[in-house]
């Protein structure tokens, strides 16, 4: 058997309908990486500050892809060991976009191994609930009301914006066409009426760190797992991409396989059929 890469996605892919990894789910990735040596990791838009607890009972030995692949966590030293920064010019000109459209978007900047999180001017009611849920995470810290949100020594990774999806596609639009970054716009999967809006520097994605992932691995062969339009890249790129029942179309359209939902413990279950194949 060629050595597997397996990388999945957290929300709405590994994790159960309350965002949460299930009993059964820990238990099978436990048994494959610990008794069979299997290679498994996530990629995920989320930071640190949620995914080291989510994470926490699973004896992962690779690091995350996190925010969307603009940084890697290496879990067992609680430490970034990669980060892509955006350039200063084009924080400026995604938030004066923002700002255009009567918006101001959450800029995440990286004070060593802690996440800052910046904000000026009115929250909308998706991100005052984003915040609340998030404030007291010991690897975040919130800064709101900063006048200084656009501008700071220390690096942004990830700009992003929490709102009615149809008030974020103008905003992404202008965005994509006039500023050299990347950039994704795609529904809340809880509430499909919100979007969310991700931007970070030119070139980043979760298939390009799964490219560097890979390598590091040594693996021969990439098996994905995702739901949404940001996983898209990434799937694109796989040997083998697997998206559960309740994944968005466009995800679905590129998939070799569908399998169960989400929150039947589906990607752990399809990594221990498939490894039994060889």
């Amino acid at each position: 058997m060629k050595k597997t890469l397996y990388v999945s996605d957290l929300d709405g892919t590994l994790l159960d309908r309350n965002s949460q990894l299930s009993e059964e789910s820990i238990s099978i990735l436990n048994t494959l990486i610990g008794e069979q040596n299997v290679n498994f990791t996530i990629a995920t838009a989320r930071t640190p500050a949620t995914v080291v607890n989510i994470m926490e009972r699973v004896r992962t030995k690779l690091p995350f892809v996190v925010m969307n692949g603009a940084a890697m966590w290496d879990n067992a030293k609680e430490q970034f060991i990669s980060t892509i920064p955006i350039p200063q010019s084009c924080v400026t000109q995604v938030c004066d976009t923002f700002e255009s459209y009567g918006l101001h978007p959450l800029v995440y900047r990286r004070n060593g191994n802690m996440i800052e999180v910046h904000h000026f001017g009115t929250l909308s009611p998706e991100e005052e609930a984003f915040i609340e849920d998030r404030k007291h995470l010991g690897l975040k810290q919130i800064f709101l009301k900063d006048a200084d949100y656009k501008i700071n020594d220390k690096e942004a990774l990830l700009i992003f914006a929490m709102n009615g999806y149809d008030r974020l596609m103008p905003v992404y639009n202008d965005v994509i066409k006039h500023v050299d970054c990347s950039s994704v716009c795609y529904h809340d999967i809880f509430n499909p009426a919100a979007g969310l809006m991700e931007t970070y520097a030119p070139g980043v994605s979760k298939a390009a760190a799964i490219r560097s992932l890979t390598e590091m691995a040594g693996a021969e062969r990439l098996v994905v797992f995702g739901d949404n339009r940001n996983d898209i890249p990434m799937m694109q790129i796989a040997d083998y991409a697997v998206a559960p029942e309740n994944a968005v179309d466009e995800v679905k359209v590129i998939a070799h396989e569908i399998i169960e939902p989400n929150h039947t413990h589906s990607v752990a279950r399809f990594i221990l059929k498939d490894i039994q194949k060889f």
